[in-house]
């Protein structure tokens, strides 16, 4: 038996790879660390206790048959739960948890001029800087948006992480290990709506908390408007009334010295005091750049959680729910041909269809390929290329679930190498290129090899359906993003 605890969850995540997607390898056991083996027991790290909750509740099957397949029958598991501050011992758990808040909660102390809110004080009292000057309104707006809501909010492998952990707060806010709850992501990717659906959610279970979104830029121009007032005070103990703080875009505070130092005591007051606050941002928090440490330390107390690029699969399901939404019907070619040449931007997808409704409607046309070609012109610089030996590899590469740069690699994993076979095929199938040129497009191989590979891709044509049922689909996605010659 392998007595070092490395080699040992290693050989686990070989396992443990086999039997789960890529994407889900990468969110939930990538940042996974063994720590150590002892009498039977492989203690491993993860970074939290909502990770440890997930684990236990989705793949506690798959553990157990990896540890028992390395360590025997009698073989354990046991977490150790990664404390966000420095001074406090790991907590060590065998399927059972008990988390202590993080040092922040309740007991936070910052230096420097120290913002309280006077005793006694309400919102009644205190000036509302999203109210219009002169009109009395004493419950705060929230500034949501009712249409985003965790119902539309589409769930794939890409946002799992970050939707579970939305939810898990808006159900108990201020009352979990994710505050703050930081979602970051490129433009398009959902962090807005994601950030106000927690918002919205929170009011529906609850309407007496008390809610607010504002965007990086407004809470900026208030922090001026606050300073030129003199009226910083009033600011602050404003937002200290606030249940569920949400910020948008937190990256924009870069390089802002003032806006800064009171926004960390916005945080610390409301950390302190169990609020709940939410954060958006284009990076996650370690990335940041012209921010106070100080700030960044405390982005991290709580959970960060990506947003990635929607898959083929994602992008088809948040279309035809906005197709519902909209009471329209659109052919599955026009919405496969849509979800494949707008790849990158849920919100481009959203305009798409939107304009293919608008040129519908006022031109009396029905919505078909040639249409969606046009508007697509709009939102794609280029969809009528040749298809080129990359763009199959790409493709490929994602129905396998595999890094793109392994199909040009010596790796001999099977599923990499019918992957690789699979991708020569088609590219000699369906581009111009010689097989010299072909083989050097996979890490200088020659044209022997591409031989081969076309031949054994053809001999599981004829003997495996499943097989031949994968190679007809990648060629009608291939097809689909072919434009009138």
């Amino acid at each position: 038996m392998v007595n070092d605890c490395t080699a040992v969850w290693n050989n686990c995540l070989q396992t443990i790879r086999r039997n789960v997607n890529n994407q889900s390898f990468k969110t939930w056991f990538e940042p996974i660390r063994p720590v150590r083996l002892s009498n039977g027991a492989l203690t491993i790290q993860v970074p939290n206790k909502f990770f440890y909750e997930w684990l236990e509740e989705h793949y506690v099957s798959l553990l157990k048959m990896t540890i028992r397949q390395e360590l025997g029958d009698t073989g354990r598991l046991e977490y150790q739960i990664l404390m966000a501050k420095a001074g406090q011992q790991p907590q060590m758990h065998d399927n059972q948890i008990r988390v202590p808040m993080p040092p922040a909660a309740g007991k936070s102390k910052f230096k420097g001029k120290n913002i309280n809110m006077p005793g006694g004080m309400d919102a009644g009292n205190i000036k509302n800087p999203f109210i219009i000057p002169g009109i009395k309104k004493l419950k705060v707006d929230p500034q949501l948006n009712p249409n985003y809501t965790l119902d539309n909010f589409i769930e794939g492998d890409c946002n799992r992480l970050a939707r579970s952990a939305g939810y898990a707060v808006s159900k108990k806010p201020g009352g979990t290990a994710f505050n703050p709850l930081v979602v970051f992501g490129d433009v398009g990717l959902g962090k807005t709506h994601l950030a106000q659906a927690i918002g919205n959610e929170v009011l529906n279970s609850n309407p007496t908390k008390t809610v607010l979104y504002v965007s990086c830029e407004k809470f900026t121009n208030q922090i001026i408007e606050s300073i030129k007032n003199n009226a910083v005070n009033d600011l602050v103990n404003f937002y200290q009334l606030v249940d569920v703080l949400i910020v948008d875009d937190i990256q924009f505070l870069a390089n802002k010295t003032k806006t800064q130092e009171i926004f960390f005591h916005i945080f610390n007051q409301l950390h302190q005091r169990g609020k709940q606050i939410i954060l958006t941002s284009d990076r996650p928090p370690k990335d940041l750049e012209g921010m106070e440490d100080r700030l960044i330390s405390r982005f991290k107390w709580g959970l960060s959680a990506d947003l990635q690029v929607p898959d083929f699969e994602t992008r088809r399901a948040i279309l035809e729910s906005k197709m519902m939404k909209e009471g329209v019907h659109i052919p599955p070619s026009v919405s496969e041909y849509i979800c494949y040449n707008i790849q990158n931007n849920v919100r481009e997808l959203e305009g798409v269809l939107v304009s293919l409704i608008a040129q519908s409607t006022l031109n009396n046309r029905e919505i078909d390929i040639d249409l969606a070609k046009k508007v697509i012109r709009n939102f794609v610089k280029q969809i009528n290329k040749e298809i080129s030996v990359e763009f199959i590899q790409g493709l490929v590469a994602e129905h396998f679930e595999v890094p793109v740069e392994k199909l040009s690699g010596k790796t001999r994993k099977r599923h990499i190498v019918v992957a690789r076979q699979l991708s020569m095929y088609l590219a000699k199938k369906m581009t111009d290129q010689s097989l010299k040129a072909i083989g050097d497009m996979f890490g200088g191989r020659d044209h022997s090899t591409v031989i081969y590979s076309c031949k054994t891709v053809q001999d599981l044509l004829d003997t495996d359906m499943v097989f031949k049922d994968t190679v007809v689909e990648l060629e009608k996605k291939i097809k689909l993003t072919l434009n009138d010659r």
